[in-house]
């Protein structure tokens, strides 16, 4: 197929799923929401609409072009994206999506142009960074979860463990928690955790908490019933150097899982997602009183069909 007819391909193929995606967003007044991943294997993207700019990240593969021809192919999609989604060229970040393993891979710094902007999602603010970072901030696949956490939390006391940017911890302030505890490894994402409760008001001292910890141990230390709802989203598998802890999903999680449920108080809920997609939940082993797969659910409606995380509402 000539690079002319793969392009045609491509606009065609980027034409509708925008057209249908658009509408949708329209009526649920959704700002941020994903309109392409990888549906052609000659345009391996995911491209991301965040209000007035996009963000489009390229897997990594082996496409045999020489470095001048890969730019010129970057360069031409572009134009592409520009041209359908109706944003201008300057206001589209690329990035290369290589799949590196551990946390530090996952959210792995590539730039250091501070070029940040707030987004808003169920009237909340939240800070984004398309350029510095793999990552962009704001994980959209998980906005139906966090309205859930909203809807839960009033008068709970609430963790957010393997926190990033702390998106679930400003949706449970909004939603009337009495005490929020942001948990994550990294200095930079706590920081940031802190900007985005700070940018929606959420200043008060002691009911707010910033911890930098491994989220592994540290759910180890806590009390019984220290908490009455957990988030729990671990990445698939991290060896940070900031700690002796190897953390592989598949293997780990009965242990993570029942050492969250004591610190749950009677009847409290541990919401447990994660993105490894051969993920099979040890049910058997798992202490708790009801566990139910809300990976549907859960799923926003430019995920359909191409969601690659579980999630699960476990109560105690």
């Amino acid at each position: 197929m000539s690079d002319v007819n793969k392009f045609e391909m491509f606009r065609n193929r980027l034409t509708k799923v925008f057209k249908h995606l658009q509408k949708i967003a329209r009526k649920q007044n959704v700002s941020c929401f994903r309109i392409y991943d990888h549906d052609l294997p000659e345009f391996p993207f995911i491209i991301e609409k965040y209000e007035d700019r996009l963000y489009a990240s390229e897997y990594k593969r082996r496409h045999n072009l020489t470095e001048e021809q890969h730019q010129l192919w970057v360069k031409e999609s572009m134009k592409v994206m520009s041209e359908i989604i109706g944003i201008p060229l300057e206001s589209i970040f690329i990035k290369l999506r290589q799949r590196k393993p551990g946390r530090e891979g996952q959210y792995q710094k590539t730039g250091n142009t501070k070029n940040e902007f707030v987004v808003r999602e169920n009237n909340l603010q939240f800070i984004i960074n398309l350029s510095d970072y793999l990552d962009t901030g704001l994980f959209l696949d998980h906005r139906i979860t966090r309205k859930m956490v909203m809807e839960q939390a009033h008068g709970k006391r609430v963790l957010n463990l393997f926190a990033y940017t702390g998106s679930f911890s400003v949706y449970a302030a909004a939603g009337g928690a009495t005490q929020v505890t942001t948990v994550d490894l990294s200095n930079t994402y706590t920081h940031w955790a802190r900007r985005n409760m700070q940018l929606n008001h959420f200043n008060e001292g002691d009911k707010y908490a910033f911890v930098v910890a491994d989220a592994v141990q540290y759910i180890k230390n806590l009390k019984p019933a220290s908490y009455d709802i957990i988030v729990l989203d671990p990445p698939t598998f991290s060896n940070s150097k900031k700690t002796d802890t190897i953390l592989d999903i598949q293997r780990d999680h009965v242990q993570l899982v029942n050492d969250c449920l004591k610190a749950l108080t009677p009847n409290g809920l541990l919401y447990f997602s994660n993105n490894y997609t051969k993920f099979v939940l040890d049910t058997a082993n798992i202490q708790a009183a009801t566990i139910k797969d809300i990976t549907r659910q859960t799923t926003p409606f430019d995920f359909e069909g191409k969601l690659k995380r579980c999630c699960f509402l476990i109560t105690k």
